[in-house]
């Protein structure tokens, strides 16, 4: 056991010496049944990694659906959000949606993928952006204050996250 021991810690640490102190038998049992896996996880890499996000451009009436943040970053943002464990970032478009503005969306293509680490101040996020089209009656709820129907030449001022150049760039691809 302690030589399986030594051979995983040379192979998977920077360390060079290793002291083991062990006063009484019943103390080197209990360490032999767990020395393994606690340094596996004592040596275990973690990773600080970007968290998935989800932006839905819902298409409604000529225009498009804005919500108007009640929560920092304040501002006017696509409905979106954080994808949930075992949810796919579809369903998670359809929830987001679903939660921010009332509305069903159908017809869901994936647009672009928007990575900057910038992009959101809170924290590094990747966000895949989708393009549905939306039915039902619109009503702000989650974290939107006010939900709201644009129209290209009638865009507001004041955008959260990067979500005016998403805009420029979906009005780019829809001329083409």
């Amino acid at each position: 056991m302690i030589e399986k021991l030594l051979e995983y810690i040379s192979q998977h640490t920077n360390l060079e010496n290793i002291n083991f102190v062990l006063y009484k038998k019943s103390d080197f049992e209990i360490f032999s049944r767990v020395a393994e896996e606690y340094l596996v996880n004592l040596t275990r890499k973690t990773y600080k990694n970007p968290v998935p996000t989800v932006d839905i451009i819902i298409e409604m009436d000529g225009g498009i659906v804005l919500i108007e943040r009640k929560n920092y970053p304040y501002g006017w943002a696509l409905p979106g959000g954080f994808v949930e464990y075992g949810e796919s970032l579809e369903m998670a478009a359809m929830r987001e949606a679903k939660e921010e503005t009332g509305l069903e969306i159908y017809d869901l293509k994936q647009f672009h993928t928007y990575s900057e680490p910038g992009r959101d101040p809170r924290l590094h996020t990747i966000s895949t952006v989708f393009i549905a089209k939306g039915k039902g009656k619109l009503k702000a709820s989650d974290d939107a204050k006010n939900v709201k129907i644009f129209k290209k030449d009638k865009l507001p001022e004041t955008f959260a996250f990067d979500h005016k150049k998403i805009i420029e760039d979906y009005y780019e691809v829809k001329k083409l």
